[in-house]
């Protein structure tokens, strides 16, 4: 059976591939484009298609059933880039993949850090020769409350590698966690917000969680706190946002993924206009750290993404259950 493979990288998962479509007795093809309508007929003749995080319509869904493909994997957790509700209507398959997340929570930690100890204004003017001080004056993590939103895998590792530092932990969730109750004080999202210096997003993106950080929400985190979200882009309201960090009420952001980031990210926008305002405006802030979803991007993970994507497709092709299977 074969697999097409979009948004192919050569330099970091081509040797995965290669040796998980061996081990699994798959044909391999791939093209380092994006799916797009237009090109969807490079998988006829395929029974999968593996992507990344870009968008899969309904009309991409239906040529591809069109052509013969029975399942799309992503290999990434997220998956609102597909429309898994079109898919179950339209009897496409679809799944997704895990991977450790400690590397996601390293990041986290990271962005923290650079964020209370003001590194990007740092660098900036290391660069240009000002070695001055003033505006530079950093925060102990040990005295400060961070909240983390969203006690899952990832949420649950940024909380016990917070306990580290002696910081005060606090975290909301739908239910009870015994593993984050042993480094935090589980409690209500407005009590989190009005009461922690730091506070992380750790959520998947749907209905419910979209523009969770929207103006309200914004408006009751505490005077001079930091955002940070290495989750999904589309969990905070950029707009509302800016309007917080700029009239001063936040201290600062430190963000791997924002709203409008598909078609941009690991792709070399250096010669095109880049069509995102809102990711312009928080490059030129000073107060505002921007990466662009990197969190995931180590060498355990990437195997970890080719890896998951083929087995799902080994297993349907055996007729066993697939793992991690969203439709």
């Amino acid at each position: 059976m074969k697999v097409f493979v979009y948004n192919y990288r050569d330099f970091d998962e081509g040797p995965f591939f290669h040796e998980f479509a061996e081990r699994y007795g798959l044909e391999l093809a791939y093209t380092v484009e994006s799916p797009t309508l237009e090109n969807c007929d490079l998988a006829a003749g395929c029974d999968f298609i593996s992507v990344i995080t870009t968008p899969i319509t309904p009309p991409m869904i239906d040529r591809f059933l069109e052509l013969g493909v029975r399942m799309v994997s992503t290999r990434t957790i997220g998956y609102d880039h597909i429309d898994c509700a079109y898919a179950k209507k339209a009897g496409m398959i679809v799944s997704h993949i895990t991977y450790d997340p400690e590397g996601v929570a390293d990041y986290t930690v990271m962005m923290i850090l650079m964020a209370v100890r003001k590194v990007k204004t740092s660098l900036r003017r290391n660069s240009i020769d000002d070695f001055s001080l003033e505006g530079l004056l950093g925060k102990r993590m040990a005295d400060l409350r961070i909240g983390v939103v969203g006690a899952g895998r990832i949420g649950r590792s940024v909380l016990r590698d917070l306990s580290g530092f002696g910081c005060k932990l606090m975290y909301t969730n739908r239910s009870p966690s015994e593993e984050a109750d042993r480094y935090a004080e589980r409690v209500d999202l407005e009590r989190l917000l009005a009461e922690c210096d730091v506070v992380s997003l750790h959520l998947e993106h749907n209905r419910e969680t979209d523009h969770l950080m929207n103006r309200e929400r914004l408006s009751l985190m505490k005077e001079g706190a930091i955002l940070v979200n290495t989750a999904r882009g589309p969990l905070v309201d950029s707009k509302a946002l800016i309007d917080a960090l700029e009239s001063g009420h936040l201290g600062g952001a430190a963000l791997d993924v924002i709203e409008g980031e598909f078609g941009l990210y690991y792709n070399d926008m250096s010669r095109k206009v880049v069509k995102n305002h809102e990711m312009q405006v928080f490059r030129a802030l000073p107060n505002v750290i921007l990466t662009h979803h990197l969190a995931f991007y180590y060498e355990s993970a990437v195997r970890d993404m080719v890896q998951g994507s083929l087995y799902s497709m080994k297993m349907l092709k055996d007729g066993e259950n697939i793992p991690f299977r969203l439709v």
